[in-house]
């Protein structure tokens, strides 16, 4: 009968994001709602739950030639939800870059409108990707009745404060490793409009280019956690495509948020970098002397701004004091947003004394949100099980699953 029903789920799991179903259209509704372009897809034969997507980090078009991204839902993901059974919601949010306090407006007036504008929904879940993923958990810990149940995927689970000052580090490791340009501005406050395709492109792209610089950037990898704690070599997704998507984050996303923040909002006097004497080993043998570059790190000291920082806390830090189940889903390698944070948000949940309302997977992906159809659905469907009947999710390794990944620590004491 166990293997019966583990066929009947996987099967329900595998066809979860397929093709929308032929027979009858869904219908949408688009509007703007709150300042905010919305999209609400209903299926024919709606089930009664309610899936609210809060989308990642969008680019702000704030150089020349550039366009905002405004689209509501992702159109696979929603016809694929749609086409069994679910309904689906989404926001674009007010405004595109660190868009948290928009994102949590919007997301939740979205559900509530939801309400009047086709009925209310038997259940209601979260579903919220990279930095909808801090959207999710603040609204996890704070908006119980608007919200049964929510996924946090490839999730910022150190909050804003703490992943920020990661940034700082990463960009902090990569200016004593190749020299940051003084017109930059500093690791700890860039210039507010510093361009990455304009100016650290045309830097990056000739450092990355001279295999001399591979002990380099492996240095900026391990001192940062940046694809998993000892993981030698680094994950095809790290090199060159994962480096030039953090870059991007350390560069001109950071001068967006400062500039949202009114000022550098992260900082690193509290923390200490690092590395292993494996690790130490490792980078000699590639030419690196990482003892002098972490000096030169420790030295460095840099402060937030006391309004910016408080920004950030606000959008968002976490209490760990989840109001509903959560589903929190991480590659195994993640170059932007490290396993790590998984460590991270499971000790705050611990400390507030509520890890019986959190459940943590991860997958053999590579990559920043690289997850399957199959696996995004077998989530979906395990958190609407979970909170309709109290049974805990599990995570079948067949499915491409990792039951026993163990994230490393927290890499910043």
């Amino acid at each position: 009968m166990v293997k019966r029903n583990l066929a009947v789920a996987l099967a329900a799991a595998v066809g979860l994001l397929g093709a929308a179903a032929a027979e009858a259209q869904p219908q949408v509704l688009t509007g703007e709602h709150a300042g905010a372009p919305y999209e609400i897809v209903v299926p024919p034969a709606w089930n009664g739950t309610l899936v609210v997507v809060a989308h990642g980090y969008r680019d702000k078009a704030d150089g020349p030639g550039e366009v905002d991204n405004r689209d509501a839902l992702d159109d696979a993901l929603a016809a694929g939800l749609a086409s069994q059974g679910y309904a689906v919601a989404g926001s674009a949010y007010r405004d595109n870059g660190w868009a948290v306090k928009e994102g949590i407006h919007d997301t939740r007036a979205l559900a509530a409108y939801f309400r009047g504008a086709v009925g209310n929904p038997e259940t209601t879940l979260l579903l919220g990707f990279s930095m909808g993923s801090v959207v999710t958990y603040d609204l996890a810990e704070r908006s119980a009745g608007l919200f049964d149940g929510a996924i946090a995927a490839c999730a910022v689970g150190a909050g804003s404060p703490r992943a920020w000052d990661g940034a700082v580090a990463a960009l902090l490791a990569y200016h004593v490793a190749f020299g940051m340009p003084p017109s930059w501005g500093t690791p700890g406050d860039v210039r507010d409009d510093l361009d990455f395709q304009t100016e650290v492109l045309a830097k990056a792209v000739p450092e990355l280019s001279n295999p001399a610089n591979w002990g380099k950037w492996e240095f900026l990898r391990l001192v940062t956690d940046a694809d998993g704690a000892g993981m030698v070599p680094p994950s095809a997704g790290y090199y060159p495509g994962g480096l030039f998507t953090n870059l991007y984050f350390f560069t001109e996303a950071k001068a967006e948020l400062e500039r949202r923040a009114g000022g550098p909002p992260a900082q690193n006097q509290t923390h200490a970098y690092s590395l292993t004497p494996a690790e130490k080993a490792y980078l000699a043998s590639l030419g690196v002397n990482a003892d002098a570059l972490l000096a030169q790190m420790n030295a460095a000291r840099y402060a937030a701004k006391p309004s910016a920082r408080n920004y950030v806390r606000s959008y968002a830090e976490y209490s760990g004091k989840l109001q509903m189940p959560l589903v929190s889903l991480h590659t195994q390698s993640d170059t932007l947003v490290p396993a790590s944070h998984q460590a991270a948000y499971a000790d705050t949940v611990a400390a507030a004394g509520r890890s019986s309302l959190l459940a943590q997977a991860f997958t053999s992906g590579i990559g920043h949100c690289n997850f399957t159809p199959t696996q995004l659905g077998w989530t979906v469907a395990q958190l609407e099980s979970w909170v309709k009947t109290g049974a805990p999710p599990f995570f079948p390794a067949v499915l491409g699953f990792l039951p026993a990944f163990a994230p490393s620590p927290w890499p910043y004491p």
